[in-house]
């Protein structure tokens, strides 16, 4: 955790950040871009990160989204979140339709292969999400779907 956490943590509960995520999701990837994935808002905020490559599910074209992210393990937690918006991001049906993803961490890309977490194990690690990023709890009240858990590990 960073200075600016507590910031990020203010942000990200605001009900209206579901409407500012594309314009949020434009500068992140451009900073990373610019930094060759060294920098995103994340890592300014300091908050664990990572940036997810998985192609397309209709077009087969690599999409990255930079995603909040909990270590655990020697794995990583990701949230289908969203600021808990009515919709399912789309990186999580492209997730869906493909066996594995890469991931990039401070620059460094790695394959990983994925499981959806579901009952009691998403429960546990739902817990352990919550403690890093506090505001997965309002995304849950906010939002009539299930926000999906995802378990990554190296291929």
């Amino acid at each position: 955790m960073g200075l600016l956490t507590p910031l990020a943590v203010r942000i990200g509960a605001l009900s209206w950040m579901p409407k500012l995520l594309p314009q949020v999701v434009t500068v992140d990837t451009t900073l990373q871009r610019v930094t060759k994935g060294r920098v995103s808002l994340l890592d300014v905020a300091g908050l664990p990160n990572l940036t997810l490559t998985v192609p397309g599910r209709k077009s087969g074209i690599p999409r990255s989204t930079p995603l909040l992210c909990v270590p655990h393990d020697g794995k990583w937690l990701i949230a289908g979140s969203y600021f808990g918006g009515p919709k399912m991001p789309l990186w999580v049906g492209n997730l869906r339709a493909t066996e594995t993803a890469e991931i990039t961490i401070g620059g460094r890309t790695t394959t990983v292969r994925w499981r959806e977490l579901e009952g009691a194990e998403r429960a546990r690690m739902w817990q352990v999400m919550l403690r890093s990023w506090p505001n997965y709890a309002k995304y849950e009240a906010r939002t009539d779907r299930l926000i999906p858990v995802f378990l990554l590990e190296r291929a």
